[in-house]
């Protein structure tokens, strides 16, 4: 659109929203009807001696109830399939994702006063407060996104923004066809989770951890009593009748009111569970984590931020110091005795998200200074470029309790 029209067409949208907003002010909260009606209304008066043809009018008319009813320029994007990730820096940079491949969009916020609208909008429906004095929140959307957003000025880039999209639950059948995991080493999870097994899912930013966790929580028996613990409710599971969802807040502006990952967890252990779900850890709740692992919560799952399954269980060590000083030996016989399985996940330099190792915890090395020993039985192969069947399954006790069919095959 040349320079001229695109400033005719902002000016347009400018006069509109106003005639609109100065016809609802006072009103009583209007459904998607009365609005549009005020929208055609102030539009025709706006355009009658205007030429506008009717794919423009029709564009505007779209903009004007999304800046009302939705998230404004926002909503294209988040109505977008091809989609996956939007990253706003400031109220003029704004990318997306497409295809796992990011590039710059053309739409723009008319001004930071406009993105910080719609930046309170998103943290009011879930009762969340983020200003200048907590600037930092994570929030989510209708339609299960995750936002994170952070202020001035801690952001000196103005409102920054990032959306990560979760239109649709991403099953095991679509990781197979897509190659982040085989069918062999899929069924050999299924099993696990379904026997009870401790699972941690690792990996990098953007590397799948979430997506992975909630198409492993198909497996769940629907039978079990189910607890969730997310710093941002995203895992859809839909099959189980008996589930509680668990949400951490945030400390309000008094430094208040803050609703821990830890103190979730620790609560959950009250509330009679079958199997918790942690969605990430990252700090001292690994401890509580843990503890529900080694007091009979068997089939417990979660993910956390690591390089490799070595690496995630350093983290995991240094994590627990957080929470209390404990000899190094006692927190290793902790995370040996709690954890069965460790799966890790990358993104690769194709852009393509795979699931790189599956390893068991055999247990505490005493040879090589008490180290936690692992026991590959799934590695991904570059030059197959797949999952790779490594060894079998050392600890069967909880496929022997539960009369888990074909162990052998495990």
């Amino acid at each position: 659109m040349p320079e001229k029209q695109e400033n005719d067409a902002k000016r347009l949208y400018r006069e509109v929203r106003e005639e609109v907003m100065y016809e609802i002010s006072g009103s009583n909260e209007l459904n998607d009807r009365e609005l549009l009606q005020i929208i055609d209304r102030c539009l025709e008066h706006k355009t009658h001696s205007r030429l506008l043809d009717l794919k423009t009018r029709m564009d505007l008319r779209n903009e004007l109830y999304n800046s009302f009813k939705k998230l404004d320029i926002l909503q294209e994007l988040l109505d977008d399939r091809s989609v996956t990730e939007i990253m706003i820096n400031g109220p003029e940079d704004i990318f997306v994702e497409r295809n796992n491949r990011m590039q710059r969009w053309n739409g723009s916020f008319e001004s930071e006063d406009k993105l910080e609208d719609i930046i309170q909008q998103i943290v009011s429906r879930i009762n969340r407060r983020v200003n200048t004095a907590s600037p930092i929140v994570d929030a989510r959307l209708e339609d299960g996104s995750r936002v994170h957003i952070v202020l001035p000025p801690a952001a000196l880039n103005g409102p920054t923004v990032t959306i990560r999209k979760f239109p649709e639950p991403i099953g095991m059948e679509q990781m197979i066809r897509s190659g982040t995991i085989t069918g062999e080493a899929a069924e050999w999870l299924s099993r696990l989770v379904r026997c009870g097994y401790n699972i941690v899912i690792s990996g990098g930013t953007s590397s799948g951890k979430s997506t992975f966790l909630n198409a492993l929580t198909v497996f769940v028996p629907e039978d079990e009593r189910v607890i969730t613990i997310e710093d941002s409710a995203e895992l859809q599971i839909r099959h189980i009748p008996n589930l509680v969802r668990l949400e951490t807040r945030d400390a309000g502006s008094d430094g208040q009111g803050a609703i821990t990952m830890a103190m979730l967890i620790k609560a959950s252990l009250r509330m009679r569970p079958d199997r918790i779900i942690v969605g990430e850890v990252r700090g001292s709740e690994a401890l509580d984590m843990l503890t529900a692992c080694n007091t009979g919560h068997d089939g417990s799952l979660s993910t956390g931020h690591a390089n490799s399954t070595k690496d995630m269980l350093t983290r995991l060590e240094s994590m627990v110091l957080m929470a209390v000083e404990l000899p190094l030996p006692a927190i290793r016989s902790q995370i040996a005795a709690g954890i069965d399985i460790m799966v890790h996940l990358m993104r690769t330099p194709d852009h393509k998200r795979r699931v790189m190792e599956i390893s068991e915890i055999e247990g505490i090395d005493t040879e090589h200074g008490g180290e936690i020993r692992l026991h590959p039985i799934f590695v991904y192969d570059a030059d197959e470029d797949r999952l790779v069947r490594k060894d079998t399954l050392i600890h069967r006790e909880k496929l022997r309790m539960r009369g888990a069919a074909g162990i052998e095959g495990l």
